[in-house]
């Protein structure tokens, strides 16, 4: 009888573990390439627009893929199909609460900005911590923990 439980168990425990993979690969960080990218229900052009991105570079989640459309969802938990020509893998993020741009990787550095929940930036590299970007004029280190995208 225990050594019925302990198969099942495993059998369970491999099922999710492959499962749980494989659903994962599918999700990474992208980009878009254009300042007008059209968001829509389906996984084809027959399909009707559900909304219309006006912003180039902005990072969005990839969550699923077929044939030439990748499932999305951004930052605001929107989410539906794009054509994979829309796409590029430039490094991006969002500020997901108002913090400082600082001149140094440390909170005791020169600040050189306050960003904005909600704000763009391009991201050029991370180490463990922190994240050097670009946004307008601006460039500097932010703490990579309250970013949204890529950050590995």
């Amino acid at each position: 009888m225990i050594f019925k439980i302990k198969i099942k168990e495993i059998s369970i425990l491999f099922y999710l573990l492959f499962f749980c993979s494989i659903s994962s690969a599918n999700e990474i960080f992208v980009s878009l390439k254009k300042s007008k990218v059209n968001v829509r229900y389906g996984p084809s052009f027959d399909s009707d627009v559900k909304y219309v991105y006006k912003k180039i570079n902005l990072p969005i989640k990839q969550i699923d893929k077929k044939e030439n459309f990748r499932r999305i969802i951004d930052f605001k938990n929107n989410s539906g199909w794009i054509h994979v020509s829309q796409l590029k893998r430039i490094s991006s993020v969002i500020v997901t609460k108002d913090k400082v741009l600082f001149k140094k990787p440390t909170s005791f550095a020169k600040p050189i900005a306050l960003l904005k929940k909600g704000r763009l930036l391009i991201l050029e590299k991370c180490d463990d911590k922190w994240c050097y970007i670009k946004t307008g004029s601006y460039q500097g280190w932010i703490d990579k923990s309250y970013l949204w995208g890529n950050v590995n």
